[in-house]
């Protein structure tokens, strides 16, 4: 009875410590605790996983609000955070105690037969870990989710930028299907004016021939341009994890083009970017680790009791224990070389991507300034002047001063000079969008609402 009561009190005593050992990181860790980065936000799914396709007229807002709430790449994030989360529990977790269970002289001879002469011990062994590990893990821990957060905001500027240069590929080609269409009107009047003066006898039969590969150009290129304008949308929409367009058209103001800020106002707001910014948790993550490292050197204990019993004697006698590593050789040298090694790689990254950065911004910045002068001189000069010329041509056209080859020319030029001021309005909000990606600037007109696909809890009790 005597030995069964033992037995049982000690296997109590070791569930309840191993009990313990599971619960998560307490209070004696909360000074080691970092500060959160940018959070990720988290909602559910639509029901069923369904996303519903906007329709009518999309504005550069939505589109944006659309994209950050339903990009596919972006869902990712929420399982990546609780994965991060979950290393820092399983990091501030204690070792597990052990219980031992050891029967001497058992099954001998003579008078030690059977159990009459045997020792049976029932002890408990626990590490103790010293030098603050334990801690020093969770700190590890915690900077690896930081890290997830400055991952997933970067993610986010860049699909804000994608999407935005998506939706001003829209609207440019929103505006060369119009221009197209404006060529194939101006063309099937011009052809039915032409014709009307050959039959009059007024113009050569070749004029009307050159009218109508003029018009026959025009409705080809309308159809290459409404095939783009169709690309163009699917492109869109696949940001926003849709298959097919159903919006009607995009819209905003797309020839408005503020002036550029100069590369040394942009190249100072770099330090918005979380590809520069990271690096500095990336630094305390590894301090943190060349910490842990040292503490590694540091030797844990180990310690122990329990109960001996002696069958020959009815006795029992209390067994207690303490293990000490003695660090003769390994001192955890290799692993403290190797932190020491990754904080100065850290630190000759944090450089070589603020140098990447300035580098790219450079190049965003002068793509800006030179789509913007092209831009405004196009609007400002070069249209006006075209449009003149135009009028004066038709005009002297119809007073027989020009052949209609003159007009032709002169009206193929101003729609070269229109298109060319679309391609480079398009440059210039293309090379916008970069430069904010670049600067870690939000979208014009505020931050966007922020929520991604979490996941549900249906999916959670499923994986529970």
């Amino acid at each position: 009875m005597h030995r069964a009561a033992c037995i049982l009190f000690l296997t109590a005593l070791a569930m309840t410590v191993g009990c313990r050992a599971t619960e998560r990181p307490s209070a004696g860790v909360r000074a080691t605790e970092v500060p959160a980065g940018p959070a990720i936000p988290q909602n559910t799914r639509t029901h069923g996983g369904a996303i519903a396709e906007p329709t009518g007229v999309v504005a550069l807002r939505d589109a944006l609000a659309l994209a950050v709430s339903r990009n596919p790449r972006l869902a990712v994030y929420p399982y990546e955070l609780r994965a991060a989360d979950a290393r820092a529990l399983q990091a501030g977790l204690r070792p597990n105690p052990e219980l031992e269970v050891e029967i001497e002289e058992l099954a001998g001879g003579g008078e030690r037969s059977g159990f009459e002469g045997a020792e049976t011990t029932i002890r408990i062994d626990h590490p103790i870990e010293l030098g603050d590990k334990r801690a020093k893990r969770v700190r590890v821990a915690q900077f690896d989710k930081e890290l997830v957060e400055w991952d997933y905001r970067a993610a986010r500027l860049d699909v804000i930028r994608e999407a935005t240069q998506a939706f001003v590929a829209v609207h440019a080609a929103q505006n060369r299907v119009a221009l197209a269409r404006k060529v194939v009107e101006l063309s099937e009047q011009a052809y039915a004016a032409v014709a009307q003066r050959v039959q009059a006898g007024r113009d050569s039969p070749v004029d009307e021939l050159r009218a109508s590969v003029t018009l026959s150009t025009g409705r080809i290129a309308l159809q290459k341009n409404e095939k783009a304008l169709a690309s163009a949308r699917h492109t869109l929409a696949a940001i926003w994890g849709g298959r097919t367009p159903a919006f009607q058209e995009v819209a905003g103001d797309f020839y408005e083009l503020p002036l550029p800020l100069p590369i040394e106002d942009s190249a100072a707001a770099i330090d918005e970017n979380p590809d520069v910014a990271r690096w500095e948790s990336q630094e305390r993550k590894q301090r943190a680790a060349l910490s842990l490292a040292k503490a590694g050197g540091v030797p844990d204990v180990s310690v122990g009791g329990g109960i001996q019993r002696f069958e020959a004697g009815d006795d029992s006698a209390l067994v207690v224990g303490l293990g000490v590593p003695i660090p003769l050789f390994d001192r955890n040298q290799g692993a403290i070389r190797e932190a020491t090694a990754e904080l100065g790689k850290v630190r000759r990254q944090e450089e070589a991507e603020r140098v990447r950065v300035l580098a790219s911004l450079a190049e965003a910045t002068g793509a800006l300034a030179a789509a913007y002068e092209e831009a405004t001189v196009l609007r400002d000069e070069v249209l006006p002047r075209a449009e003149q010329a135009l009028a004066a041509a038709q005009d002297g056209y119809r007073q027989g001063k020009f052949d209609y080859l003159y007009v032709l020319d002169t009206q193929r030029t101003l729609l070269e000079i229109q298109a060319a001021y679309i391609d480079a309005v398009e440059a210039y909000h293309k090379a916008s969008a970069e430069v904010r990606r670049l600067i870690g600037a939000s979208p014009e007109g505020g931050e966007l609402p922020d929520s991604i696909i979490h996941p549900s809890s249906q999916e959670d009790s499923h994986e529970e």
